[in-house]
């Protein structure tokens, strides 16, 4: 047996975006309102805030009438359009996969139909055909934030079991008509991002739940069930397809020297990440969850026919978004606190790149499955000059990730791509700004959508060419 010494030979070097932060032509072709369409940027608002995700029926309901105000994800980079040229400069980088995910919406326009919308279809057979001509490996997120508002609105969003259905209704579609083209299905983004998740993915309402913290749950059972049952269709129908689970990586160390802290680190970095993991690659609710469940008063419907479901079903690969770490107390239980040895960005996200060795380990460790890290960037502000777009802090932040990888990989963990987040800018999806970027490519477009819509390359752009084009070994 011998160590490994660098990146696979077939490694999937690329990107990854989300349609509702990059397609923008939010009501064309017969697309509906999604969650992440109502979202407004407000006039006034600051860096270090996040937008709340948290709304009443009402709410939404205005804000789908409202002309005054401006919605970013409306908009977006009008990728819907600009695909081909977009896709081009990728390839130039020498991409080998891009992530990206499916508006669902744009299939099922409320949600609940029992036919799709064609046109919506007809996109993606364009841009699934685009990626592939180009020799772009297509890896699709299934659900990304883009639930159809009506959904979230008349239904209750994820917790009310339809939606198990509903979503089964839009993978069939769209996997008996794209199986033969994408290998690599991630089936729900980051599941375990709940809290402003709640919104965003479970389509939760303010004022709609009487017991918020156990109908949360109640939505992730629901997802839990929908990706077996994805599972299940997919690997009956062709094997070849890899399943994929996706968290947000919310890595905590502990906060001190304490037993207590080391311990109050192990339960959150248990229920935060391992819980939702545990589930859908183990194919069982872990004693821990259970326990945190009773010992909470949650309260989860499960029946043995669902467990069962999720038992027999689980997932091929682990994929999980990586930004930053921070660390948990005894005190603050689940809330990861900053971390006082990192530097922090414009936006207060800490870099860690060590925690990305760290978190690769720790899933590999669990569960033996192959390891997709789906998302990974620096959001900074960037400056255009006469020569250029000079981006030395994003290569320096990217170098330092990439080489934490080659030495997970080193480690004997099985990592076969690396999407970076995101190869070209597009909306913020905690803030809702364009000026929080994290592309190679510069898109020339303000927070309010001013602008060209220009492309420009920069260093970064050349910076990661050079690392795909040597699989790595010049980094």
């Amino acid at each position: 047996m011998k160590v490994n010494k660098g990146f696979p030979k077939d490694f999937l070097w690329g990107g990854a975006i989300a349609a509702n932060q990059s397609e923008g032509a939010w009501d064309v072709d017969g697309k509906g309102v999604s969650v992440m369409d109502v979202e407004v940027l407000p006039e006034e608002y600051s860096r270090q805030g996040v937008l709340g995700y948290s709304h009443t029926k009402e709410e939404l309901l205005a804000a789908v009438e409202d002309k005054v105000g401006y919605y970013p994800r409306r908009v977006g980079i009008d990728f819907y359009h600009t695909y081909k040229e977009d896709l081009a400069l990728m390839k130039e980088m020498g991409f080998k996969c891009l992530r990206t995910s499916f508006n669902w919406p744009r299939i099922f326009p409320n949600g609940d139909e029992s036919e799709p919308n064609e046109e919506g279809l007809k996109f993606y057979d364009g841009l699934i055909d685009e990626m592939v001509r180009l020799g772009i490996e297509p890896v699709m997120t299934m659900s990304h934030y883009e639930m159809p508002l009506h959904l979230a609105v008349e239904y209750g969003g994820w917790t009310n079991k339809k939606c198990v259905d509903f979503y089964m209704n839009l993978f069939k579609v769209l996997f008996d008509r794209y199986h033969t083209k994408i290998k690599y299905w991630i089936l729900i983004n980051q599941i375990n991002m709940l809290g402003w998740g709640d919104f965003a993915s479970l389509g939760m309402l303010e004022g709609a739940h009487d017991d918020w913290v156990s109908d949360r749950y109640q939505g992730v059972h629901h997802q839990f069930l929908a990706s077996a049952k994805a599972c299940a269709y997919a690997h009956k129908k062709d094997a070849s397809c890899q399943m994929g689970m996706m968290n947000g990586e919310m890595l905590g160390y502990p906060a001190s020297t304490s037993p207590e802290d080391a311990f109050a680190a192990l339960q959150a970095n248990q229920m935060n990440n391992f819980f939702f993991s545990d589930v859908l690659a183990r194919g069982e609710y872990p004693g821990y969850a259970l326990r945190y469940f009773e010992d909470n008063n949650i309260n989860v419907k499960m029946e043995e026919e669902e467990l069962e479901t999720i038992k027999n079903n689980t997932v091929d690969f682990i994929s999980f978004s990586y930004y930053s770490s921070g660390l948990y107390s005894k005190e603050n239980k689940l809330e990861l606190d900053k971390n006082p040895l990192l530097p922090s960005s414009v936006w207060g996200w800490q870099t860690d790149a060590l925690g990305i060795r760290y978190s690769l380990n720790a899933y590999w460790d669990r569960y033996r499955l192959p390891i997709f890290i789906a998302e990974n960037g620096l959001g900074a502000i960037d400056e255009v000059k006469e020569d250029g777009i000079h981006d030395d802090y994003r290569i320096n932040y990217l170098r330092e990730h990439v080489l934490e990888i080659k030495e997970a990989i080193k480690d004997g963990v099985n990592v076969f791509g690396y999407a970076s987040w995101g190869p070209i800018d597009i909306v913020s999806a905690s803030q809702g700004e364009m000026s929080k970027r994290y592309g190679y490519i510069y898109v020339d477009l303000d927070d309010r959508g001013q602008g060209s819509g220009k492309r420009m390359k920069k260093d970064s752009f050349y910076w990661y060419q050079k690392v795909i084009n040597t699989n790595g070994e010049t980094i």
